[in-house]
């Protein structure tokens, strides 16, 4: 085969993140269907959470190094594929243990994938000189969207929800594997100088920036696994209905997120990410308060466009720290942001356990509202032209 060129390996790069957005939407619309069908506590659940967080927070600690020895593509495949078989598994599983063993390979998986991911997103934005990480992340939000508007339509037509999870996994498996062919060489993201050594914590300045996207994220995570079932639980909406919070979420943030540069050039990043951050806060608060299926779905797309800008910002600006490698800088955001990610979701359950899942939806109002509060300071090092690598 030929060597790819830049823009085969953006569109799959792209289908990459759209698959990732599918399969992440397709676990986070059958979340109520997994309680149900295990007969699960809101407390049991955050543990599958937690779990699937662990494991996500160990492969953060080696998985730059195994781009760096490798390249990208080989941990985009086997982390792809490990990420789209526990979906196939999802409902087979002999008991909780099970479950448990089953949502940290998942968490592993998924770390791998998704740094692997924006590792090869940044080789692309390289070859092409100039920003194009937006439109990427905007592909994890439309898979998103995609996978959520599915599993409506498979819940109004009766499907089995083991048939929708075995097409999604071994679907998302096929294609993550056929884009891969299509991928930059492997000395774009290799990097035998940096594969050595362990995990160590980022510079001050990127702490920083990935406190502010471990917020973002942790209230993007909640989103992502929670609030389906609060249409379910707390309003009383229908599966097919409840479905539908997961897709005006993704669908509002991947709108946003397609323009994220255009706005960006504009307004400035500080600025956007202070009015986004509010416009989230105020979204989340305002469905919460109404308490009626309408109200959060539209309340839920507003929340999307807030959190649309959080992790391509903090990225871009990652890049721009004096003194620091963008490679190093995006890398250390990427890490805190998955983490916060990964640990938000069981965080909001351990709440809901005690407290409701209103109550525990509540933070994520908190936590945008802390990334609007932090914003100027996290950027207040990074404004300045980015130089060409």
């Amino acid at each position: 085969m030929s060597k790819p060129s830049p823009i085969a390996a953006r569109i799959a790069t792209k289908a990459h993140f759209f698959v990732s957005g599918l399969l992440f939407a397709t676990w986070g619309v059958h979340v109520p269907t997994v309680k149900a069908h295990y007969g699960l506590s809101e407390s049991a659940l955050a543990g599958l959470m937690l779990a699937s967080g662990i494991g996500a927070l160990i492969a953060l600690t080696r998985v730059g190094h195994w781009v760096a020895r490798h390249g990208a593509r080989p941990v985009v495949m086997l982390g792809g594929l490990t990420v789209a078989l526990p979906l196939t598994l999802l409902l087979g599983m002999p008991g909780y243990a099970a479950m448990l063993a089953l949502m940290f390979a998942f968490g592993l998986a998924t770390g791998a994938f998704d740094v692997a991911m924006n590792a090869e997103a940044v080789a692309v934005e390289h070859a092409y000189a100039r920003p194009i990480m937006s439109s990427f992340h905007g592909f994890f939000s439309l898979g998103g969207m995609v996978g959520a508007g599915i599993g409506s339509l498979v819940a109004t037509a009766g499907i089995a929800a083991s048939t929708h999870l075995l097409v999604a996994g071994v679907g998302g498996g096929g294609t993550i594997l056929l884009a891969s062919r299509w991928m930059l060489p492997d000395e774009a993201t290799h990097s035998p100088d940096d594969a050595g050594g362990g995990f160590s914590l980022p510079p001050r300045p990127v702490l920083l920036l990935g406190l502010l996207a471990a917020l973002g994220l942790l209230g993007e995570g909640a989103m992502y696994d929670w609030s389906a079932l609060y249409m379910v639980k707390e309003l009383g909406s229908p599966q097919a209905q409840a479905a539908l919070a997961y897709g005006a979420f993704s669908a509002a943030m991947a709108s946003a997120r397609f323009g994220g540069d255009w706005v960006r050039a504009h307004v400035g990043p500080a600025k956007l990410l202070r009015l986004s951050s509010w416009l989230a806060a105020a979204a989340m608060t305002a469905a919460l308060l109404i308490g009626t299926p309408w109200a959060a779905l539209v309340g839920f797309a507003l929340v999307g466009i807030g959190f649309s800008n959080i992790v391509p910002v903090l990225f871009a600006a990652a890049a721009r720290i004096p003194g620091i490698t963008p490679a190093r800088g995006i890398a250390g955001v990427s890490s805190c942001g998955y983490l916060g990610f990964m640990i938000g979701p069981p965080v909001i359950g351990a709440i809901a356990q005690h407290r409701g899942l209103d109550v525990g939806l509540f933070v994520v109002a908190v936590f945008a509202a802390l990334v609007a509060l932090l914003a100027g300071k996290a950027l207040g090092n990074t404004e300045r032209p980015a130089t060409r690598p």
